[in-house]
């Protein structure tokens, strides 16, 4: 099945596909216009407009649509895009267009609780994983490591900082 069929009501599917489910009137009124378009519609934000681009303090990074944990800041470097990028997502957290086909030419990505449209992944990254996920700002919010770090457990960091 294509990501396309998978989301909202421009491309005909169902909400119930996902653990967080609403109707597209419910989300547009939940959700900023710039969220709603990129989260429901599968828009893309202008290059350099979310300051998430910048965000270099320890924490997490959430979906905008039902707040499910999609990255933690660690694996957060600068991609040279203008989009904030990432080099893998928390486990279970995010989903693919090609079901993990390679990420040549760009897939799709959406976060797996809600279908919310992230952004695209790509082959182009660093290490470990060599995968970029490049990622519409608007689609996520941040929420800043408590005083104690806490790391993952057994995952290096990526990239540069």
């Amino acid at each position: 099945m294509s990501l396309g069929k998978l989301f909202g009501r421009a491309h005909g599917a169902p909400a119930s596909l996902f653990p967080v489910a609403m109707a597209e009137e419910d989300w547009r009124r939940c959700l900023a216009p710039d969220a709603f378009r990129v989260l429901r519609e599968h828009g893309t934000e202008p290059p350099h407009s979310s300051p998430l681009d910048g965000e270099r303090r320890p924490g997490r990074f959430l979906c905008a649509g039902c707040g499910q944990p999609l990255f933690d800041a660690a694996d957060k470097f600068d991609g040279g895009t203008g989009w904030p990028s990432f080099c893998r997502p928390l486990e279970c957290a995010v989903g693919r267009a090609d079901d993990g086909v390679e990420a040549t030419a760009g897939t799709e990505v959406h976060c797996a609780n809600c279908g919310g449209h992230l952004g695209h992944v790509f082959a182009d990254g660093p290490p470990p994983t060599g995968l970029r996920y490049c990622v519409n700002g608007v689609a996520m919010t941040f929420e800043p490591q408590a005083a104690e770090p806490d790391p993952v457990p057994g995952r290096p960091a990526c990239g540069r900082r």
